[in-house]
C-alpha cells in the first residue's frame, strides 16, 4: 500500500503540476481527472477576466494536492 509521500504520489503530483488532472489519470481516477482538466482549462481560457484565472489557479493547486495525497484503499 502506498501512502502520502510515496514515489507514485510524487510522480502524480508532478504530472498534475504540468497538466491539471493528469496525476489523477495516472492514479486511475478518471472522473476526477476529467473534471480537474475541464474546470482548470475553462478558467484559464477566460484568464483575461482575472477572476477565472485566480479560480483556475486554486483548482490547479487543488489538483496537485489531491494527487499528492492519494491513498490506496485496497
Amino acid at each position: 500500500m502506498t501512502g502520502q509521500g510515496s514515489g507514485g504520489n510524487v510522480l502524480a503530483a508532478i504530472c498534475s503540476f504540468l497538466i491539471p488532472g493528469l496525476g489523477q489519470l495516472v492514479q486511475g481516477k478518471l472522473l476526477q481527472a476529467f473534471l480537474f482538466f475541464v474546470s482548470v482549462s475553462v478558467n484559464y481560457f477566460f484568464a483575461a477576466l482575472i477572476i477565472p484565472a485566480i479560480v483556475g489557479g486554486f483548482i490547479h493547486l487543488w489538483s496537485i494536492l489531491d494527487a499528492a495525497k492519494f491513498k490506496n484503499t485496497y
